[in-house]
């Protein structure tokens, strides 16, 4: 059984479950346990959104717009740390709950525009 599925049917990012993460994912799931810690991931009413080392990324299923996942998994496969990192939160319960749109936020900063 994977980290992932364990962790979805525990709920709770228990040390056994980290170092199997750690295991699986190396680095990407380091960092990832690491935004989640830090309450990085964020679920808007759209997407989740979490906010990366120097910019917020949108992720939705197996999709990022992170450059790492752009350019490299999209291509081979794989989960970026961002992606990662919402899958840990939703199982554990650890994201921040936004009672928003992401993408009218993204509309108002963009072209200043508003959809409430």
């Amino acid at each position: 059984m994977s980290a992932l599925d364990t962790l979805y049917e525990t709920g709770s990012l228990t040390e056994e479950i980290e170092q199997q993460i750690l295991r699986e994912y190396g680095k990407r799931g380091s960092r990832a346990i690491e935004l989640v810690r830090a309450g990085k991931v964020k679920r808007y009413r759209d997407f989740f959104v979490v906010e990366g080392k120097g910019d917020r990324y949108v992720v939705e299923g197996d999709f990022c717009t992170c450059r790492d996942y752009l350019y490299r998994l999209s291509r081979n496969g794989g989960l970026c740390y961002h992606s990662l990192a919402v899958r840990i939160a939703g199982a554990t319960g650890q994201y921040e709950r936004v009672d928003e749109w992401y993408s009218d936020r993204i509309l108002q900063r963009e072209y200043g525009e508003s959809h409430s």
